[in-house]
């Protein structure tokens, strides 16, 4: 007890004892969370998100198009394979545009139904669980792995924890070599890291892979809570018509357990198992109201549910709810059209128009970019012929996977041609620097900057043409 709770007015002050609190909880050692396993709709949707995401993402970088990994993030080339894409760092505005529609989609998830993400998809909570998987088979259910804590060192201690750990490891280092299989074609970096080369990738294999080890194995649950900006401001995206995890007061209260020889008319449906708090991962009391720690996993639905058949009761004591169908007693109905309100389909209306935008654009978009810089060593000179030249280089990318052939032309000013060879040749996925000397009749045009146009165009099977914007020089 702290010298604050034995002052006669500390319990009246609404300001000292939140501040006691929030102090005590700080500097309080952390518990380390065992929760136990549980079965459900709930927990069998984490599990479908699980094994989609994993498949994903250990799968993916082994998948081939044509003669080439299918997604490939090429650092070095600076080219980015995306399925018949091929992207170059110009085509950032793409990756800005997934970023926007990202964020708005997390936005419209929270308005509707809090944590999605975080219960279900994020990458700290998948490998969690699957960490969690690996110490339930190990050293078995919860009560087991609580005994096994409190022990001292014996050889069953040593050998679970040995294996545990070299499981997780296991999972840890793999998942780093995926990730940068990303980056490296996969197949080329397997050899390399057998052969023990290539010293930067070694580094982020390993790197990437105590990350999740120490994330999912140790942190866990501290990553949501104090780590992740996420859980400090969704707040700011909840309101009072967002379906959250929600234990039902009015009806469980006051809580306490059946007894069948004592009458329980006067309590509430809540027998205070304190099951939903066991499975909870991040430890938390769903009946204490929500609280930002809450992942919105629901494995507290499920936990209690269990409970609630088991005692002849009906379910939903925690269930998802809006706090304004919770206060109201609403259907479900009622509720689920309440979801439906301005602000989501205003979210999901900027969100549709941004995806199909980014969808056509990749769809239309030219497989040929072009970059004009102009030759500082000679800006303008009077050639053979009485002509007056200025020399340009023409940065030409081949975003097609074949080579082409490239017409360069030159328009924007009376008389100019292209003095240098008119037709390039561009391998498939490349790019190319050529130097370009365009020429107009000496006095053909006042002195000055002007503007003038290059027109670059494919002449194979794959029709693209690109003009890129200059300025041709003419001297006092």
């Amino acid at each position: 007890m702290s010298d604050t709770e034995h002052l006669p007015h500390a319990r009246k002050s609404p300001k000292v004892i939140p501040i006691v609190s929030e102090a005590a909880s700080l500097y309080e050692a952390r518990t380390k969370i065992q929760p136990r396993s549980i079965s459900g709709k709930f927990a069998a949707w984490r599990w479908i998100m699980v094994w989609i995401t994993q498949i994903v993402f250990y799968g993916l970088p082994w998948l081939e198009w044509g003669q080439r990994q299918m997604v490939l993030f090429d650092l070095g080339a600076r080219r980015f394979y995306l399925f018949g894409l091929v992207l170059y760092p110009q085509d950032f505005i793409y990756l800005t545009g997934l970023l926007i529609i990202s964020a708005l989609a997390l936005f419209l998830f929270t308005a509707t139904a809090g944590r999605l993400w975080c219960g279900f998809s994020c990458p700290q909570t998948v490998y969690t669980e699957i960490f969690l998987w690996l110490e339930h088979r190990i050293e078995g259910e919860r009560s087991a792995r609580l005994r096994l804590d409190a022990s001292g060192w014996s050889f069953e201690k040593l050998w679970k924890r040995t294996a545990k750990h070299g499981a997780w490891l296991l999972v840890s280092l793999w998942t780093g070599f995926t990730f940068v299989g990303y980056f490296v074609p996969i197949r080329q970096l397997g050899g390399e890291l057998l052969a023990l080369h290539g010293s930067w990738q070694i580094f982020w294999v390993l790197f990437y892979g105590a990350a999740t080890y120490g994330n999912a194995g140790f942190l866990r649950e501290q990553v949501c809570k104090y780590m992740c900006p996420y859980a400090r401001f969704q707040s700011a995206m909840f309101d009072k018509d967002t379906l959250i995890v929600t234990y039902d007061e009015q009806r469980g209260e006051p809580r306490g357990a059946r007894s069948k020889t004592k009458a329980s008319a006067a309590l509430g449906d809540c027998i205070d198992c304190t099951l939903c708090v066991q499975v909870c991962p991040v430890g938390i009391d769903i009946r204490n109201g929500l609280q930002y720690e809450c992942i919105g996993c629901g494995l507290c639905i499920d936990a209690c549910n269990s409970v609630i058949d088991k005692v002849s009761l009906p379910r939903g004591l925690i269930r998802l709810a809006t706090p304004n169908g919770m206060a109201g007693r609403w259907s479900s109905a009622r509720m689920l059209r309440r979801v439906g309100r301005p602000r989501v389909l205003g979210y999901t209306a900027v969100l549709v128009v941004l995806s199909a935008a980014m969808i056509a654009s990749l769809a239309l978009r030219t497989p040929l970019k072009v970059d004009v810089v102009r030759d500082r060593a000679a800006l303008s000179r009077i050639v053979a012929g009485g002509k007056l030249e200025n020399v340009y280089r023409l940065q030409i990318m081949n975003a097609t996977e074949s080579p082409q052939r490239y017409r360069i032309g030159a328009r924007g000013i009376d008389g100019v041609e292209v003095a240098s060879q008119p037709e390039v040749e561009v391998g498939a996925t490349q790019a190319q620097w050529v130097a370009v000397q365009l020429r107009i009749p000496y006095g053909s045009a006042p002195e000055g900057a002007h503007p003038v146009y290059f027109d670059v165009e494919s002449l194979g099977p794959n029709a693209a043409r690109v003009s890129e914007k200059s300025s041709f020089l003419v001297p006092r």
